[in-house]
């Protein structure tokens, strides 16, 4: 996986996407949160099919669109998956962007129950699984587990390091969840 310079990441955007019933159908709403360090600099607010395939197009958009384009050193995601399953394309957002993904897990996902749901209910499930096996098995930084692509280990856990004030998740994912679920619920809940 390709590497960047050997410098601290100071400028990140964290992504996450809001919670929807299991019923839900259509787009749900994602949010990106600009920090430059420990500060909250910005936000950007898109949205994604539920169980689509535009993530990485859809991310790769309000990135470059965005004021904080040029400033922005890594993006961070909250999972590879994003509105139930639909899988983040993280090398076609690494190739576009031309900036360094890091993909955050609290635990290690089932990957058995997964390559299930994926290739008996969702639609291009097959693609999405090969996605999912060219990302490789997560590694475990800290208490929490990654994947990533243009970046070393070592850089990834610098980062998760630099950007986790308390608890396990970075600061631009848990600020990134508490925007996210208080734009569908008025009020931001759960476990972040």
């Amino acid at each position: 996986m390709g590497n960047i310079k050997q410098k601290r990441l100071s400028n990140v955007i964290g992504f996450d996407d809001a919670p929807f019933a299991p019923n839900h159908v259509g787009s749900v709403p994602v949010v990106g949160t600009v920090f430059a360090r420990l500060h909250l600099n910005g936000v950007l607010i898109g949205e994604v099919e539920k169980d689509g395939m535009d993530a990485a197009e859809q991310l790769t958009h309000l990135v470059a669109r965005s004021r904080f384009s040029e400033n922005v050193q890594l993006i961070m995601l909250q999972g590879i998956a994003m509105a139930g399953f639909n899988i983040v394309d993280v090398f076609y957002l690494h190739e576009h962007l031309n900036l360094p993904i890091l993909v955050i897990s609290r635990r290690l996902p089932d990957m058995e129950a997964i390559h299930s749901a994926l290739i008996n209910n969702i639609p291009g499930g097959t693609e999405k699984w090969a996605l999912l096996e060219r990302l490789g098995p997560m590694e475990q930084v800290e208490q929490i587990y990654v994947q990533r692509v243009g970046l070393t280990l070592a850089q990834a856990t610098t980062a998760v390091k630099q950007f986790t004030v308390e608890g396990t998740i970075p600061e631009p994912l848990r600020t990134a969840h508490l925007i996210a679920s208080a734009l569908v619920e008025g009020q931001s809940h759960g476990r972040t």
